[in-house]
């Protein structure tokens, strides 16, 4: 005669298995949670370092030479968020000696006006065409329009390190050697002066060099017994009148 399960036998391997279940279903709802997280991190970082590397490669190419280029740089609050802007034109002499525009591109942080928050724009114009295939079928000022590159953002500086202090502007006279630029899309902290601010640890920072190409100016600092006179440096002479050892 085969023996059956009874219910407490029944009831007792129900109870394990959805123990179990729920376990198992725990700890998938946990790796599901921190996949989503690492991934939500990757796609917050993705878009500001595209956006520094962009900038990157336009400095390198367009100012990358340092022959008939120019920068501009100028940095303001706008509705207290900090926005920059700046120019890059490299100019080319047609045959009278005349400076034509060959590549200009601006990136400057702009107020959208519908719905009151910061967006990055860029424009690109000049002789040379960015896109062959698209920017032959534009008109002349459909090339100068500025597209948006992307919005919500909160901070957007780019600074200039010359020896000890930091410039914020740079009228276009001579090529910085360096540019920090910072971008941020973190939620903003109002500061004291009204102004708006981000932590530092949110920030998205990258230091660009503008010609790598140029010998950096450097001085040779010659060790401090270098600087005595030659005579202090030699030994003293016994032979000599007035030195140790002389029994005239």
């Amino acid at each position: 005669m085969r023996r059956a399960f009874t219910l407490a036998e029944i009831l007792a391997a129900m109870t394990v298995g959805t123990m179990v279940l729920i376990i198992v279903l725990a700890i998938y709802n946990r790796a599901q949670t921190g996949a989503a997280g690492i991934k939500e991190k990757l796609e917050n970082n993705r878009l500001p370092r595209e956006i520094l590397q962009r900038i990157a490669e336009d400095l390198d190419r367009i100012a990358g030479s340092g022959q008939d280029t120019q920068i501009r740089i100028e940095n303001k609050y706008l509705e207290g968020f900090p926005a920059a802007r700046m120019e890059i034109h490299k100019f080319v002499y047609d045959a009278q000696n005349q400076p034509q525009t060959l590549e200009k591109i601006i990136w400057q942080g702009s107020i959208e006006p519908d719905t009151g928050v910061l967006a990055l724009y860029r424009s690109h114009s000049g002789i040379a065409l960015e896109d062959k295939l698209l920017d032959d079928q534009k008109k002349p000022w459909q090339r100068e329009l500025f597209i948006p590159v992307c919005t919500d953002i909160t901070f957007f500086r780019i600074e200039i390190p010359q020896g000890d202090a930091i410039l914020d502007k740079w009228p276009g006279e001579g090529l910085p050697g360096t540019l920090i630029v910072t971008i941020s899309f973190a939620q903003p902290i109002k500061m004291a002066d009204g102004t708006l601010d981000v932590p530092e640890e949110k920030k998205f920072i990258r230091i660009i060099a503008i010609d790598r190409t140029r010998k950096p100016a450097f001085t040779v600092r010659l060790p401090p017994e270098a600087n005595q006179p030659a005579e202090a440096n030699q030994p003293a002479d016994a032979n000599k009148p007035g030195q140790a050892g002389d029994n005239s």
